[in-house]
């Protein structure tokens, strides 16, 4: 028996997300006739999908509708469920941000964070169409930035926010490069927040697998950092860079998390490649991005192609097997009660000891048509909560209290405070450059200077060398 449901995707001309999504729900039969309401801004790509997604349910005879529009209203309309995935950044301008930043001397920005406010934002606008036109659907955020996102719009709406991820799936290439051929006699937990997860239990066929990882990094690890190429630009679960941060921290650190490490793994590219593999340096440089933003280009220039062909077989151009994505399992599991145990971003009420309540943490959970329940892991060390995950909580109040607040200065604290500045006058010039950058003007408009600040934009006056 299968129970339909309402399902509306927002930012649907994703190059990556949204056919995975459709093939999920086509090879789940309890969600036959279940409406999918795509929902982008770009009509080209919306077409294109709406287009796919409905010939690649017909050949696999699934029994779906769908619809589609560049209104948001008319999307949400009885929607029971509401998936995320849209970024109102592009690529093509945060490559521009890089490469002002970089004119000042912030190698591939540093880690000098561009605001999230555009993002922000048009999170909490869904959530307040939400609340007006759906208030009983389930959001699934799926865009980043999940960890401050999914915290503000937990503590701001009363809408059901639950964020999802696939960094942790990295637990599987530590399992697969340690020669591990059965993922399913893997036991493993990874808490913490998004981006920021460490493993703390780790098993294989129910023995303890860390001993494991010790054997491989003694006889195996240089030969491997020295001859690995990255066939990904996010080839970096296994890299040197991610086994130094497990020395220094005494626990794996899965999926994105060595990428928001320390300074020193981030100074030039040289240094990127001593830590993270070839041919690359990991996948924030100058050479990785070019490259990931191609390869979406190449996946939208294919689907476009395949549209136009309607003789062009889907099924054989992207398979007939589910994806490892959480989205659709989660959703059977909310409505047809088929529970599971999955990855999530949801408000911690101590789930994960040492964080408040109300910050969004990422930890295992059961899902079943009762909700979402997050399973209490055991305390990360105190190590890792000290240094990795409470700095962190205190990043993403200061990055809150900035866009609830508008103070400008605050954003300005992050340039002053990055590593790669090295003065006041520098900090100063590539900050307000980019914040008067061409499509930053409503970021502008928000982060304003306060009473008494103007002397906080008055460069430091230093005598001429003689």
């Amino acid at each position: 028996m299968s129970t339909p449901i309402k399902l509306t995707v927002i930012g649907a001309g994703s190059a990556q997300f949204s056919l995975g999504l459709v093939k999920d729900i086509c090879l789940t039969e309890s969600l036959s006739g279940s409406l999918i309401s795509f929902m982008d801004i770009d009509p080209d790509r919306l077409d294109m999908i709406h287009k796919l997604g409905a010939r690649y349910a017909n050949e696999l005879g699934a029994d779906l509708r769908f619809e589609s529009t560049t209104d948001r209203h008319d999307a949400l309309q009885d929607a029971d469920f509401v998936i995320n995935t849209a970024s109102a950044s592009s690529h093509q301008k945060q490559r521009d941000g890089r490469e002002l930043m970089e004119k000042y001397g912030y190698y591939h920005g540093g880690r000098m964070r561009q605001s999230n406010f555009v993002n922000l934002d048009l999170m909490l606008g869904v959530t307040g169409d939400m609340e007006e036109i759906c208030p009983d659907a389930w959001l699934i955020q799926s865009g980043n930035p999940v960890y401050q996102g999914c915290t503000l719009m937990t503590r701001t709406s009363s809408i059901k926010v639950c964020g999802l991820c696939h960094g942790h799936y990295g637990v599987h290439q530590i399992a697969r490069t340690l020669g591990f051929t059965d993922l399913e006699d893997l036991t493993w937990q990874a808490p913490g927040l998004n981006h920021n997860i460490w493993l703390t239990h780790f098993y294989y066929k129910g023995e303890d697998a860390y001993p494991i990882l010790e054997k491989w990094i003694a006889e195996e690890g240089e030969n491997y950092w020295e001859t690995h190429v990255a066939e990904r630009t996010h080839d970096i679960q296994m890299s040197r860079g991610t086994i130094h941060m497990y020395r220094m921290f005494g626990l794996m650190p899965i999926g994105d998390t060595p990428r928001r490490g320390a300074w020193w793994y981030h100074t030039d590219i040289d240094t990127k490649k001593w830590w993270f593999p070839q041919p690359w340096g990991g996948p924030d440089t100058h050479l990785a991005r070019p490259y990931f933003v191609e390869n979406l280009e190449k996946r939208v220039a294919q689907m476009t192609k395949l549209t136009s062909d309607p003789s062009t077989s889907l099924i054989e151009a992207f398979g007939s097997e589910k994806t490892h994505e959480q989205q659709v399992p989660i959703i059977d599991g909310l409505v047809n009660d088929n529970e599971g145990q999955f990855q999530v971003n949801v408000p911690n009420h101590g789930a994960l000891a040492g964080v408040p309540d109300d910050v969004v943490v990422e930890v295992p959970a059961i899902v079943n048509r009762s909700g979402i329940h997050p399973i209490r892991v055991d305390p990360l060390p105190r190590k890792v909560l000290y240094t990795q995950i409470m700095p962190e909580v205190l990043e993403m109040e200061r990055e809150l209290l900035a866009f609830e607040t508008g103070d400008r200065s605050l954003l300005f604290l992050d340039a002053l405070e990055c590593e790669q500045t090295h003065s006041y006058n520098q900090a100063l010039s590539v900050f307000e450059e980019l914040m008067e950058m061409g499509g930053n003007e409503k970021l502008s408009e928000h982060f304003m200077w306060g009473p008494g600040q103007e002397m906080l934009r008055q460069p430091v006056r230093t005598k001429e060398p003689a």
